[in-house]
């Protein structure tokens, strides 16, 4: 395996899906709330990307990896389909990093590639949530992401039990 690590905008291939599925499965088995529950089934992980990636062949999301050789380390997801009231916006969804991928700075790397999509489609507004409990709000805050408000009991976590949601944005 190569020490160089690829970011690509990602499509349906057969190979995609079963590494966007692993690293679903993974996000979730560690707790990662990413909107399933553990035990996620391949199966489930799997349609879920499917129809993701339908979506970003449609134009209306960018799907990036970050790929070391032939593993995916690291995927988010850039949401551009929005209501005809908000063309200037865009949302950050799906980050996801593999666990033992983690520190590594592939996070922040994938967070800004989106954010030159975003520009590049014109986008000047992008906003996410991240789980209150062992979400990404560090990383968020880091990268020039503002704290707008946080709703308690927001969703399960994959494990059980609730947690609330932490929304931020960010002016581009």
């Amino acid at each position: 395996m190569t020490d160089t690590v690829r970011i690509e905008p990602l499509s349906a291939t057969p190979e995609t899906l079963d590494a966007l599925s692993d690293l679903l499965i993974a996000t979730v088995a560690a707790g990662g709330s990413v909107s399933f529950m553990h035990p996620l089934a391949p199966a489930q992980a799997r349609a879920f990307w499917e129809g993701s990636l339908t979506a970003a062949a449609r134009g209306e999301r960018v799907v990036l990896g970050a790929w070391q050789g032939a593993r995916l380390l690291s995927t988010v997801t850039l949401i551009l389909d929005c209501p005809p009231n908000q063309p200037h916006r865009a949302e950050i969804a799906k980050m996801m990093t593999a666990p033992d991928a983690r520190g590594r700075g592939l996070a922040l790397t994938l967070l800004r590639e989106a954010e030159a999509l975003a520009r590049a489609h014109g986008r000047t507004l992008l906003v996410l949530d991240t789980a209150s409990e062992g979400g990404a709000s560090g990383l968020y805050e880091r990268a020039g992401y503002v704290f707008a408000g946080e709703i308690p009991d927001y969703a399960l976590k994959p494990h059980g039990g609730l947690t609330g949601t932490r929304l931020y944005y960010r002016r581009l």
